[in-house]
């Protein structure tokens, strides 16, 4: 943990790192960019690209188009598949459209579906653990949907059955809270002491991270902000651990306005993260405005160094000079 000079009214705050886009967010926001750039707008976007309605609303500023489904793009059209992955009955259907299609699938995602496609062909049932009408669950259980079910929490294992114990496998979400998909996990292994896990981790090392570096911060905090999106499953979960690691209040955010000033009465340490699809620019706006309320002490508490990046789409690429 490093540390700045706290001021004299004590009123600091603590700035989680890492926080904010991660490798999949910022090649996903790149290829809608990009794309803009070498085809000129329109171009449809399948899904919010990101769960962030800052960037949503940038986009869409810059000539992006985003539609539920591949039917709402006119025939031939470019559309971009958002970094939440789809099932291939979603690729069909661009297809049977003749639509130009750039995928900006999260690799980590495209991991999970390989995967989900694996244990299929091996006839295993697959435990899918993720939140009901997630794009992300969608398209991987779209992968594989006669061997795949959904466990929605701990609370849902009740229901699971499978055809033979012996061939069990859990995947899971990316975004999800590392410590409630391990309390899902043991439940599910308490009925399935069979029960096979994933071949590498599922959940991203963004969401690990950023859910450490709260954990790590929270017990110092009597309120942490979380700016992210409400539909932002990994900003969400943020809240949840910062509660669960301490802090005595903890509230999600899309921008500075939307702070309640109530929420700072008889506070003295602020913390701030942010989801792994906010930029920057809306923390240094949270920041500004506790500053013009006293909160003039900055603290960081880095828990890791990311490094990870992530090459774009094929069709985006810069082409090769010989």
């Amino acid at each position: 943990m490093s540390s700045a000079e706290t001021t004299p009214s004590g009123k600091k705050i603590l700035l989680a790192e890492p926080r904010g886009y991660c490798a999949g967010v910022d090649r996903a926001v790149e290829t809608v960019e990009k794309a803009l750039e070498k085809h000129g707008a329109p171009v449809y976007v399948r899904k919010e690209i990101v769960h962030n309605r800052h960037v949503v609303e940038t986009l869409m500023n810059r000539g992006a188009i985003f539609v539920d489904e591949t039917d709402e793009v006119p025939e031939g059209a470019l559309v971009v598949f958002s970094a939440h992955g789809v099932s291939p009955a979603v690729h069909d259907s661009a297809a049977d459209r003749n639509l130009r299609t750039i995928d900006a699938t999260c690799p980590l995602v495209t991991k999970v579906h390989q995967e989900a496609k694996r244990f299929a062909r091996d006839d295993y049932d697959i435990l899918l653990i993720g939140h009901e009408g997630h794009e992300e669950v969608e398209g991987t259980a779209g992968e594989a949907p006669d061997h795949v079910q959904l466990v929605d929490g701990p609370d849902s294992v009740d229901r699971v059955t499978v055809r033979d114990e012996s061939k069990v496998i859990w995947l899971s979400q990316t975004t999800l809270s590392v410590d409630e998909t391990m309390q899902t996990v043991s439940r599910l292994r308490e009925k399935f002491p069979l029960l096979n896990d994933p071949p590498s981790d599922d959940i991203c090392y963004a969401t690990q991270n950023r859910q450490v570096a709260v954990k790590a911060m929270a017990p110092q905090c009597e309120l942490v902000i979380v700016v992210g999106s409400q539909n932002s499953s990994n900003s969400v979960r943020l809240v949840e651990v910062a509660l669960q690691a301490g802090a005595n209040a903890s509230y999600l955010v899309d921008y500075a306005r939307d702070i309640d000033l109530a929420w700072l009465e008889g506070v003295q340490t602020v913390g701030i993260t942010s989801g792994a699809s906010v930029p920057e620019v809306l923390v240094r706006g949270v920041m500004d405005l506790l500053q013009e309320h006293g909160f003039d002490g900055v603290e960081s508490v880095t828990t890791a160094q990311e490094t990870l990046t992530f090459a774009l789409p094929r069709e985006l690429r810069p082409a090769r000079t010989k």
